[in-house]
């Protein structure tokens, strides 16, 4: 069984579309499983919530996926951020805000578990230190845990001595799961932080064990052009091309 794991795809679908292309070229998937923030920041919530219905997948909420739907507040949110979820909860019919809804903060597929944030808090953690890795993995039962949220692909694994490390988790260079607990974030799909602005995502071969990261190009221009005609923040629409 092989699994397509994307993150915070953030209403890019330009982003989205070459990823789904590329699952395809890698000779396809068995199922996406998707770890939250469909919505916000980029021109088309909308057809990405279309989009992933059509898909098979298996979902959890991100905290602007439950912002978009009243379920939490965005005083929290930088400017830019709550001006780009003004206008996308404009854009929602009540087709996509049910689909948003319905989506948990966590679910548990065999071996893993997949949250937004963090075990610990499943949608408002950012998990980057080894030091938070080490705390949380006491805080989920499976073997495994997928995240998102931090938009910068990392591998955290939890030692014999019960030590926390990052594993290199690099381009197209396969990671073998093995019997180590592990925590893995894939990256953003519509929004990279990591410096490199291509979409990012990954991929799981259950019957190998084996995990690869995947960057992919797309027109990064057509998604800028949109967002300036929605009057979307210019800050949002400039750092896509920087990949911060």
């Amino acid at each position: 069984m092989r699994i397509a794991i994307l993150a915070d795809i953030h209403a890019n679908l330009a982003a989205f579309t070459a990823v789904l292309r590329d699952c395809e070229q890698r000779g396809g998937v068995d199922e996406y499983w998707f770890l939250g923030d469909l919505v916000n920041y980029g021109p088309d919530p909308e057809k990405c919530i279309e989009l992933m219905r059509r898909l098979k997948h298996c979902a959890v909420a991100g905290n602007h996926d439950l912002a978009a739907v009243g379920k939490l507040s965005t005083r929290f949110f930088n400017p830019d951020a709550a001006t780009a979820m003004e206008w996308t909860i404009k854009q929602l019919n009540p087709q996509d805000a049910g689909f948003l809804s319905g989506l948990e903060p966590a679910q548990e597929r065999g071996d893993f578990t997949l949250v937004h944030g963090s075990p610990r808090d499943p949608v408002g953690e950012y998990l980057k230190s080894k030091g938070q890795a080490e705390e949380n993995f006491g805080y989920f039962r499976s073997r495994y845990c997928f995240i998102g949220h931090s938009h910068e692909p990392l591998i955290f694994r939890l030692g014999e001595d019960g030590n926390t490390s990052y594993v290199n988790f690099t381009e197209g260079i396969g990671q073998v799961i093995g019997d180590f607990r592990l925590i893995i974030n894939p990256g953003s799909v519509g929004q990279p932080r990591d410096g490199d602005p291509r979409a990012s995502y990954a991929m799981l071969d259950i019957e190998t064990s084996m995990i690869k990261l995947y960057r992919v190009a797309y027109d990064i221009g057509a998604t800028q052009i949109k967002m300036v005609r929605a009057n979307l923040p210019m800050r949002l629409v400039a750092r896509l091309e920087k990949g911060l």
